[in-house]
Formats: structure tokens, sequence, C-alpha cells
């Protein structure tokens, strides 16, 4: 966290004010507490919240500057009531020394109460509080520095709760070089060698200048965060909050008010659903050399001379080696040219070498097929939040006066928007999953291409409808349009989320369910029974609702699929595909069931005429 510009002041125990604390400015400033958006066009916290994906990160807050300040003031009150209140008046202990405390116990408050009932002396030794000075100091006396050895009256002298004296001189230069050496000097003790006292830091005050006590400041809030092991600060470019996220099982992607998402345990951007492990070797890859030498060897050869690797850029397979070589040979063969010509050799094939060059270059193939669809859905999750911001700034305000909509009936748009960018944070992370599955695992490639395709489908569809479909909207008043067009973005949103659900909670348990039973593969022709053309016939109508759909064409189907009355024998899963008994009324692998919704591709059990998905969707 940056060093704030609030000027942090406490109350000492005699009722003065220090010249610097932890903590920031008191609850009731209004700056703090601006109801819209701030000059620097910041959102308050409460609308900064809203900017997360429905369902995610509900166990993480968002915490400020001045929030982590204010915990850190509230934690020293508490070790100092509580103490306050088991002790003798004599043991009672000043908010410095409280802060002391905490510092040694790592700001656990349950282990600063846990060390002082059992031992207080213990406890105030090891967090260097003596009792009582260990020298005293007389006000009538000329006193000695034990720094630079001259004597000065005893207002020119200052000590810590030791009483080792020392002239404020030499203080201040022992407190200036503490604090330039970085966060050490938070556990900064007496300048004699044989002392564990503690600098408290009203001491530090006395001697420190603005900038000095702002980096002191601000070392004890890092401190408190590092120290926290449910607190993190977001890695996010420019961002200054921290988030507090109780991580327990499962999801570890956290998602900040600043619209940056990184994962709890490694900090690197958000990448669900592939773990930390896979990351760590995709990153690696993406900036190794090691992708250089196979480019290198899948469409370049080595000159037979000098050995360099030439590339060919014209037709002729006559081939010159650049200076001082200036061999020359043939490109297919690699024999010298000069007799290539009288014995022509370029009918023998090598398998050894070509082999090797064809497998050199199948695996870049395979690699870039993978790595330019990662890039791109990184750099289209970029536009996503850009898109967003301006979406929540400038266009939520003009759809508002053409359209006469209060804010509160506009907020589909922004959680349209948070799903877009999450969902294409997943999508880009899938690939980079894709790229590190067998291909000798058919079942499990086929399970991971059929949900990783519907996701990204849908998505598309999502992002199609949001980023086109509003600009008319923008320009003229239509009453019907609009509302057909926040029923369409709603429901798209909705089904998408669901989508991607189904394809994270798939990856993330490693596509198990393939290992079940044969991997589901789609047919390449009809089935002759009755309810696979049944089941034929309701994807193709599907197909073609969504195009006409997707074009904003009016719907021309309900969404209701009826089943006929007396639907009997084996059925294929509209979902996975696979052909389930007569008597399951849905599919034992998938959980779905018999017929796709013409809307919005949901596949519903057999058991039902209305889409499970849609009918949730009716009321928005």
């Amino acid at each position: 966290m940056a060093a704030s510009d609030n000027e942090y002041l406490s109350d000492n125990d005699d009722g003065e004010d220090d010249s610097f604390c932890y903590y920031g400015a008191e609850s009731g400033d209004e700056s703090l507490q601006d109801a819209g958006i701030d000059d620097e066009g910041e959102l308050p916290d409460d609308e900064e919240a809203e900017r997360v994906p429905q369902g995610l990160h509900d166990n993480r807050v968002v915490l400020t500057e001045v929030d982590i300040r204010q915990r850190i003031k509230d934690d020293i009150d508490e070790v100092k009531n509580h103490i306050d209140e088991v002790s003798s008046v004599a043991s009672n202990i000043s908010k410095d020394e409280a802060s002391i405390l905490l510092l040694h116990y790592n700001w656990s408050v349950s282990k600063v109460h846990d060390a002082w009932f059992l031992d207080e002396n213990e406890a105030r030794e090891k967090a260097g509080l003596p009792v009582k000075p260990l020298v005293e100091l007389s006000d009538h006396d000329e006193i000695l520095c034990g720094i630079c050895f001259d004597t000065y009256p005893f207002d020119g002298i200052k000590s810590t709760g030791c009483g080792h004296p020392y002239c404020n001189e030499c203080w201040g230069s022992y407190i200036k070089t503490a604090i330039a050496d970085g966060p050490g000097c938070l556990f900064l003790r007496c300048p004699e060698p044989s002392c564990n006292a503690a600098v408290t830091k009203d001491l530090v005050g006395l001697f420190a200048s603005e900038e000095e006590k702002s980096k002191y400041s601000n070392f004890l809030v890092s401190s408190y965060i590092e120290e926290n092991k449910w607190i993190k600060n977001c890695p996010g470019p420019g961002c200054e909050n921290a988030i507090e996220f109780d991580a327990g099982i499962g999801n570890k992607d956290v998602f900040c008010s600043c619209t940056h998402s990184f994962c709890w345990n490694c900090t690197e951007g958000g990448h669900r659903p592939v773990d930390c492990e896979t990351v760590k070797k995709w990153m690696a890859k993406n900036s190794s050399e090691a992708e250089n030498v196979n480019y290198i060897l899948a469409f370049t050869k080595p000159c037979p001379k000098c050995k360099k690797p030439i590339e060919k850029n014209l037709g002729c397979n006559h081939m010159t080696c650049r200076a001082p070589c200036h061999h020359q040979f043939c490109w297919i063969c690699l024999e010298n040219w000069k007799d290539h010509r009288w014995n022509y050799s370029c009918n023998r094939f090598n398998k050894a070498d070509e082999n090797k060059r064809k497998k050199a270059k199948d695996y870049l193939e395979r690699y870039t097929h993978y790595y330019e669809r990662w890039a791109t859905n990184q750099n289209s999750m970029k536009r996503a939040i850009a898109d967003m911001k301006r979406v929540e700034v400038v266009e939520t305000e003009i759809l508002g006066e053409v359209q006469v909509q209060p804010a509160s009936q506009l907020s589909f748009l922004t959680e349209a928007w948070q799903q877009i960018v999450e969902c294409r944070k997943i999508l880009a992370w899938t690939y980079a999953f894709g790229y590190y599955l067998a291909d000798e695992d058919a079942a499990k490639k086929n399970l991971f291409e059929f949900l990783q395709g519907h996701a990204e489908t849908s998505l598309e569809r999502l992002h199609h409808c949001a980023e086109k479909e509003l600009k008319p909207l923008l320009e003229q008043q239509s009453p019907v349009q609009f509302s057909e067009f926040r029923k369409k973005l709603c429901q798209l949103t909705r089904v998408t989320k669901h989508f991607f659900d189904n394809l994270v909670a798939g990856l993330e348990n490693g596509l198990a369910e393939a290992n079940s039973i044969d991997a589901p593969r789609p047919s390449k022709k009809p089935r002759r029974d009755y309810q696979s053309n049944k089941f034929a016939n309701a994807n193709y109508r599907a197909d073609h609702q969504r195009f006409a759909f997707a074009s904003g064409a009016a719907a021309t189907t309900s969404q209701s699929f009826q089943l006929p009355a007396m639907a009997t024998g084996p059925w294929s899963c509209a979902y996975c595909t696979l052909v389930n008994d007569e008597s399951a009324t849905s599919c034992t692998v998938c959980g779905r069931g018999s017929w796709t919704c013409d809307i919005c591709t949901f596949a519903n059990p057999r058991t039902v005429s209305t889409c499970q998905m849609c009918s949730e969707a009716d009321d928005i």
C-alpha cells in the first residue's frame, strides 16, 4: 500500500496528541464517505464491491489502507484494554507498548493474551518492555550520552523504557538510519548492546521527519498484512487495496474491486480452473527460448558446411549460404549443388531426419494452436474490462436517459460484463489445460472439447449481445426493444454462467467423468430409432432458432418442447449424447436430459416440458 495523504494521529495516555500514529481519519470524515464518484473517478467501496461476478468470492473482503489502519488501532485498543482489566494498575501499558507486544507476537491478539496470562514478566522481557527503568536519571545533573560521550542537561537527553541515556542528536541519527534501512526499524532496540528494550513509536515520532514517519507507518501496515495469513495485498497494477480471504477448500481465485483477479495461493493472475503448477509450467514455456529452437528445427535446415540454420524464402531448391560460407546445396537433400546435378539424390528418403523434423513441426503447431487461443482470450478479457468500465461510467447513464430508466433497472448490464470478464479469463486458461491434456486419452479429450465448445459458443453469443445490440438503444427510445434486449441479455448471462460452471467443475475434478464410461462421441449420422430422430429434429430446430435469436430476429418457438405422450425405448442425451436406458428419467452421466431448449440450448430431463433454465429467467 502506498503512503496515504492523511495525517495519522492518536491519543496517548496523557490526553495529548502524538505526532503520528497507525491509523487514518475517523470514520465520520466526509472525504472518506462520499456517496458518489470522487475526484479521482473511484467508486465508493459499496459500489466497487458490486463489480465482483455474482456468486463468486462471497468470503472475501476488500480492505483499503484506512480499513487496515483502523484494524491496527482496534487490535491495539483491545490488547491494552484487556491487559488493563486483568492486571494491576502498576502493570497497565500504553498503546505504544501494546503495539510492541502485537509486533512481537505477529499481530495475534490471542497470542498476546495467552502469553500475558501465562507469565506477564516473560512476555514483557521477550517483547522488550521492562517493568521499570534499569537506569534512574536525575533532572538536576548533567547526563553523559552513551554514544557521543558528551554531557547534556536533562531535557537534552532521551531514553526508552530501560533508562539508558542518549542525547537528542544521537537518537535522531540512530532512528533515521534505522528507518532508511527498512522494515527492521519496527523492532528497533536500545543502542546499548546488552539491552533488549524496545524503542517505542512515540520516541520515533520525536526525531523522525514527516517523510520518515510516513515510511514507519507504512512499514507497520505492511507488517500487519504480511503476518496475517488471511490478508494479502492486491497485486493489480496501481491497486492499493488488500484482500481478506478465507481460502478454505475450492476456488482460490480472488476478485478485487479494481477488477484485477489473482490466485490466493501463488498471487499470479486468476487462473481457474488450472492449478498453480500448470500455470507455472505454462508461463515458463511461453517465455522460454526453447520454442524458438523448435521453430528453427521445424521450418529451417542447417547449412551442410557451417551448420547455421537457413530458412527457405524462395521457390528454387538451389540454396546459397550467406557470407563468409557461400556454400551451395540442395534444399531437399542437402547435397552439394555441384554434385547434385549429376547424382540426383532427392528421392532418397532419410527416415530418421524427416521424422525428427516432422515431430518438431507437429509439436510447434500444437503449441501455437493453444497459445494463440490463450493469448487471444487474455486480450479479450483486458478489452472486456475496459468496456465494462466504459459501460458503468458512460453508457449506463446514457441508456438511462434515452430509455427513461432508473439506475436500479440497469444493473443487468454490469452483471453481464462481469460475467464476460470472468468467462474470458476461465476460457483462456482452459487452453493451457488442453495443451497438457494427453492426446492418447481420447475419452478425456473428447469430453474436454465438448464442454469447452459449448461454453465458448455461449460466451460468444453473450459477448456479441452485450457489445453490439446495446448500441441502437443508446440512440433511440424503444421500450419494447429495450425490454427484449434486457430479457435476452439476462438469459444469456445466466446460461453462459451455467455452461462455464460445468466446464470449471469438469476440469477441476480432472475430467473424472470421462473414465466412468466410454467417452461420449457425437454420432456422424442420425440414429434410426424414433427417439433419436425426434432429437435430431429438435436440434435442427434449435440450431435454426439460435441463429435467428443471435441475429436479432423474433423468436418463433416457445421455450417449451412438448414430449410425445408415449416416448419409449432407449434415448440419447442431448447434452453428452450418451444412450440411456428407457427407465432413466435423466442422463446417468451428466444428470441432464433428453431434449435441448430451442432458446438457450439447455439440456432438460425428459420428465419436464418447460425449459428449467429459461423458465427461471421469465420473471426478469
